[in-house]
């Protein structure tokens, strides 16, 4: 399976890679901003998506709502600094599968995959 991390923390997309890289998943790229994300996602078609909601220019909701347009199907996991629930409804209503707040740990990193691709 096809996975595609955006964030526009360096930082972040590294921690997720580390922390997924034995998860059986196969990263096609990492992406800064929505923009950027949209391109990569054309081109690799991936499966799973990790998305950052406050980004430059592209937002994460903006991304979500394009990438669901092109591929329905798509497992996209929201994972954002804002501790706002409304963001996280609405992301959720525009077809986000699942939802994290930053900071990351890889346990609950695990546990969200586990859930978005029912591997429990």
């Amino acid at each position: 399976m096809k996975l595609l991390i955006v964030d526009d923390s360096s930082v972040m997309r590294r921690t997720i890679e580390k922390h997924l890289q034995n998860y059986d998943l196969d990263i096609v790229g990492t992406a800064k901003n929505g923009k950027e994300a949209i391109e990569m996602f054309k081109k690799e078609m991936p499966e799973v998506v990790t998305m950052d909601i406050t980004m430059p220019e592209m937002d994460g909701i903006t991304c979500l709502e394009n990438m669901v347009a092109i591929k329905p199907d798509t497992r996209i996991m929201m994972i954002t600094a804002l501790s706002d629930k409304y963001t996280g409804l609405q992301a959720l209503d525009k077809g986000a599968r699942g939802f994290l707040y930053k900071p990351v740990n890889p346990d609950d990193l695990i546990e969200a995959f586990d859930k978005l691709l029912k591997r429990n």
